[in-house]
């Protein structure tokens, strides 16, 4: 950490240095009080006034650490008769902490080259399109496949306060996964923790998060064509996925869309399906592999979980859930984003 707060005062003073008004009269550490002290005060002059940059400096630019910084320094530079300004530091700042550093007027930077700081003539404002490496990576694991069997769960009842145990047996996932995954959404403020559990307080933002960093699932991808079209398809395809006994398929994509929010209609067909529930499809829709000009689509995915998260949407129509199916048509094309919208419209609007 220490380390850190090195980096954190040099960039800062870099950053201080390019503004020709400001000049940088000390920096020091930060007197100590009764209860709390950020880490260190940068003392500047600006047009010959002087002002105090009090600043906090977090290993983890994640909301949750954030916020408490935030209020932190807000109730530490109340005590003080003369002009100061708190500013946060961080590797990595997350649109979301740098908007909650901005609606409570506190600076921000971190070392990634995202700044914001405002006080008297000075005004201070740079916004860095990418996130880092380690962000992806990050993101990345918690929409991995077992980590995403609790969040289809979660997102199923937003509001539902789970224990960790139920949540484990509701999801199939292990203690250590489930405690993980909750961790991570605190972190973002994402979940919350109440007496009764722990509930997910901004779906929206977690749904919009898990298609920045969605990939089609992996698994094989099979394309067929068939003679069969309109109630004839149709009924054949709910024959086989009415009857689960042995081998599992079900409407994925489009074909999932159109019995949960139809929008508008594709001329190919999207499935997913077990080895054997493949088999099952194939023989009942009278399938011959198409190398172009296909017009069935099955997946059979190495993830089982997305065979487990159904809806009924009809007798003996199952379909991936309105969480899946929303995911999968965002990476479909540009049709299928419109389609996907409509969708998340319909089935996916949840209180702020």
């Amino acid at each position: 950490m220490k380390d850190f707060e090195k980096s954190s005062k040099e960039a800062l003073c870099d950053l201080l240095r390019k503004v020709p008004i400001i000049e940088i009269k000390s920096l020091e550490a930060a007197p100590q009080t009764k209860y709390w002290a950020p880490d260190f005060i940068v003392e500047i002059a600006t047009s010959g006034k002087s002002r105090s940059l009090v600043c906090e400096v977090k290993a983890s630019g994640q909301p949750r650490f954030v916020n408490a910084a935030i209020l932190q320094l807000r109730d530490y530079v109340t005590a003080w008769d003369i002009d100061v300004t708190a500013i946060v530091i961080a590797p990595y700042l997350s649109p979301a902490a740098r908007q909650a550093c901005r609606e409570k007027g506190v600076g921000y930077l971190d070392l990634e080259g995202n700044a914001w700081i405002s006080f008297d003539g000075v005004f201070i404002d740079r916004q860095v399109a990418d996130k880092p490496p380690a962000e992806h990576r990050e993101l990345k694991s918690l929409f991995k496949p077992k980590s995403a069997q609790i969040l289809r769960a979660m997102l199923r009842e937003p509001a539902h306060a789970w224990r960790v145990i139920e949540l484990s047996e509701v999801a199939s996932a292990s203690l250590g996964q489930v405690s993980n995954v909750r961790t991570a959404l605190l972190d973002r403020e994402w979940g919350q923790v109440t007496s009764n559990g722990f509930f997910l307080c901004d779906p929206q933002a977690l749904l919009d998060a898990w298609v920045e960093a969605y990939e089609p699932p992996s698994g094989e991808r099979k394309k067929f064509y068939t003679t069969l079209h309109g109630s004839a398809l149709e009924n054949a395809a709910r024959s086989v996925i009415g009857e689960q006994s042995c081998g599992r398929t079900l409407f994925s994509s489009f074909s999932a869309a159109q019995w949960l929010a139809p929008y508008a209609r594709v001329g190919t067909h999207y499935f997913y399906a077990d080895s054997e529930g493949l088999d099952k499809l194939i023989e009942a829709l009278q399938l011959v592999p198409a190398a172009k000009g296909e017009n069935v689509v099955i997946t059979v995915p190495r993830d089982e979980g997305l065979l487990l998260d159904t809806v009924e949407a009809a007798p003996g129509v199952l379909c991936t859930s309105p969480v899946q199916t929303y995911l999968d048509l965002t990476v479909a094309g540009e049709r299928a984003k419109e389609a996907a919208e409509y969708l998340r419209q319909e089935k996916l609007t949840w209180p702020r």
